[in-house]
């Protein structure tokens, strides 16, 4: 089985695109949501997109067949919401350890098919781990700047029993992502750590964060370089950015962390900013001359897309990140 540090020793990786962007083209209803398992809640399921793990299987390998078929080498698990806390907006919190499991199982299978077709680029699967619907650091309610709708031992047992399925299911690394609170990131970490002393293993771990706004910073009030050094006591292998903006807003940022990190530099961007309707209208073209920019300054290590990216997008940067060299850690 390669081993994915070594690749990113050689050369930059591309990250796979949206996985919310490619299901609304299934224009699916609430009856896919429930398929086999959840026929009988009381909940409206539909738009809870890591549910299609176990009931639509068949579209979620379909997508990150897609992605590989972009040129992506990393996909990411369909777990974006696979917390407990997440689920239980949708009284699905009991099926969590099935939602992270099969789709670890399901990445697996299809990254394993590729890598089987074409050795020399070995594919690897990103166990997902999003920043759930609560956060640890900021109150809800503006009268009660105090409060605090969940507790970072809550946090630390969600996480911990996602990234279990995760590593059982058959991820090659985790990625902790999208984080708009650092403190929800750090409970994730200390989780992952936990897991890993249990099992007796240790695999990479990718760190994002997102930039919320013109602000140049998280959500929390962070800014890139307060990030960074609030995470750097893990053991991660890389940190970067992703979401909320397009690459031309993020590069600023992006420069901070490739100049500050001790660890390689991940970056994947939206198609730009949403317009009035939701929409992002970067179109590949576009999406990767703003990329180029970056792969020339030599800021990143891996390379990808968020919201609103497809696999033509994929494909575009991928064909882009083949002709430049990964950017090389202070220390090598």
């Amino acid at each position: 089985m390669s081993n994915i540090k070594e690749e990113l020793k050689k050369r930059i990786l591309v990250l796979d695109g949206a996985m919310g962007t490619m299901i609304q083209q299934y224009k699916l209803g609430e009856d896919d949501f429930r398929k086999g398992w959840f026929e009988n809640s009381t909940f409206p399921l539909k738009g809870n997109n890591d549910l299609l793990s176990l009931t639509r299987p068949d579209i979620i390998k379909a997508i990150h067949g897609k992605y590989f078929e972009a040129g992506a080498d990393i996909i990411e698990t369909n777990t974006f919401s696979g917390t407990t806390i997440a689920q239980e907006d949708y009284g699905t919190q009991d099926k969590v350890y099935e939602i992270n499991f099969h789709s670890a199982k399901i990445a697996r299978e299809v990254a394993d098919e590729y890598t089987a077709q074409e050795p020399s680029k070995p594919r690897f699967v990103a166990g997902s781990i999003g920043p759930t619907n609560k956060t640890a650091s900021i109150s809800p309610v503006i009268n009660d700047p105090g409060f605090r709708a969940i507790s970072f031992d809550e946090l630390v047992e969600a996480f911990k029993l996602q990234a279990t399925a995760l590593i059982e299911g058959g991820v090659d690394m985790l990625l902790v992502e999208t984080i708009i609170d650092t403190l929800n990131a750090k409970a994730a970490l200390f989780a992952i750590e936990q897991v890993f002393e249990e099992k007796g293993i240790e695999l990479p771990i990718m760190v994002s964060g997102t930039i919320t706004d013109q602000s140049g910073r998280t959500l929390s009030g962070q800014t890139t370089e307060a990030f960074l050094i609030s995470t750097e006591h893990a053991p991660i292998t890389s940190i970067g950015l992703n979401c909320a903006l397009g690459a031309k807003d993020l590069r600023p940022y992006l420069q901070v962390m490739a100049k500050k990190s001790p660890f390689l530099v991940s970056a994947h961007p939206n198609a730009g900013l949403p317009n009035e309707f939701g929409e992002y209208d970067e179109t590949p073209e576009m999406m990767a001359e703003q990329i180029k920019v970056f792969l020339e300054e030599g800021l990143l290590n891996i390379v990808g897309g968020c919201c609103g990216t497809s696999p033509a997008h994929i494909k575009a940067i991928a064909d882009l990140a083949k002709d430049y060299e990964p950017r090389s850690l202070k220390d090598d």
